[in-house]
């Protein structure tokens, strides 16, 4: 309010100042024409000028405009980020590995940047629950049976709302379940504090470098007394990191489940060269994956995406997409919507046929 305030009074002394210059010169000296002759009144106006002026210098120094506009930048940005208010200027300071953090129950298995974060992130799952409604079905029908009792996943992926939904399902059908972040930049910190708070061992955080990256990974796989009998993957790393790092433990693994184009990959080499001796399940290439994920997914998450990093305009911009399968149909799809020129490149004849 203070901002505005001043906004209105230096917006009052420009048009007091205009005003004044016009009545007293602008109209060619209509003063000595008998309009204003009357000295007392010119001094009563140059006095009530100065006050106006005197207001004026009021309104916040250079330095202090510059703090006043990045704090209501400042503010702006924090109303748009899910998790800036509950986010501590420490924190950033601090790495989550060097921290000692419990949540209610007493345990501290888990590494995420700020536990106290968890009933925010509880809400965003709550939400998430609402559009995944075949998990929750799921749910509610089999935990009463826990059909996965004995199962030890220790799971890759993104950690957001989404995910913590089906991390939270195979717990709650009987699994144990310790999981890390696949992708240094998606995780949502308040979600990843909820998981925790939960009691699920997670180890993630936004941010982690690379070295965090594999530490998060190792801390999953490495436990006392715990040792994992199924895999939950996406893009192959927490795979390649059992193969190498702990065969004895790849050895037992029961199954693994692959969900990216990169870690299926990874997979079809391991099997060629006669190394893959675990059942795996190519997740990536089922019906629903290719359809929808792919399709509908990807037409959201590329505009949050770009708009996140480039933030402009897309109208009238010249944006190339190369291939125009599931994904590059998606992306086409949003950007076109957005107004923007889309050229697409593909190498295979029916797809470049339904672009053109």
């Amino acid at each position: 309010m203070d901002a505005i305030s001043h906004l209105g009074n230096f917006f009052k002394i420009c048009v007091t100042r205009a005003l004044t210059q016009t009545y007293f010169s602008g109209w060619g000296g209509v003063e000595a024409q008998g309009i204003c002759r009357d000295p007392d009144v010119s001094r009563e106006k140059q006095i009530q000028f100065a006050d106006d002026m005197q207001e004026f210098t009021k309104f916040p120094t250079k330095t202090g405009r510059r703090s006043l506009s990045r704090s209501i930048s400042q503010s702006s940005t924090d109303s748009y980020s899910s998790a800036a208010s509950y986010t501590d200027s420490s924190d950033d300071e601090v790495s989550p590995r060097d921290k000692q953090q419990t949540n209610s129950k007493g345990s501290s298995n888990f590494c995420v940047k700020n536990i106290k974060q968890a009933e925010f992130g509880r809400r965003e799952i709550e939400i998430a629950e609402q559009d995944m409604s075949a998990l929750i079905s799921l749910r509610k029908r089999a935990q009463g049976e826990k059909p996965l009792a004995g199962a030890k996943i220790v799971g890759c992926t993104h950690i957001t709302a989404q995910t913590a939904v089906l991390i939270e399902t195979l717990c709650a059908l009987g699994a144990q379940c310790r999981w890390s972040a696949c992708n240094i930049y998606s995780t949502q910190n308040e979600v990843a504090a909820a998981l925790a708070e939960a009691g699920v061992a997670v180890f993630a955080w936004k941010g982690e470098s690379e070295d965090d990256f594999w530490w998060c990974i190792d801390r999953c796989v490495n436990m006392d007394g715990w040792q994992a009998n199924m895999i939950l993957d996406d893009g192959g790393d927490l795979t390649h990191w059992v193969y190498k790092k702990y065969p004895n433990v790849f050895k037992k693994i029961r199954g693994i489940v692959e969900e990216s184009v990169t870690g299926v990959h990874r997979l079809y080499q391991l099997s060629k060269a006669g190394k893959l001796c675990v059942p795996a399940m190519n997740v990536n290439d089922s019906v629903t994956k290719q359809k929808f994920d792919n399709l509908y997914c990807c037409r959201e998450s590329i505009l949050d995406g770009l708009k996140r990093t480039t933030d402009v305009m897309f109208g009238g911009k010249q944006v190339v997409v190369c291939g125009y399968g599931e994904v590059g149909k998606g992306c086409c799809a949003a950007l076109k919507a957005l107004g923007a020129i889309v050229y697409i490149t593909e190498i295979d004849p029916i797809c470049a046929l339904q672009a053109w």
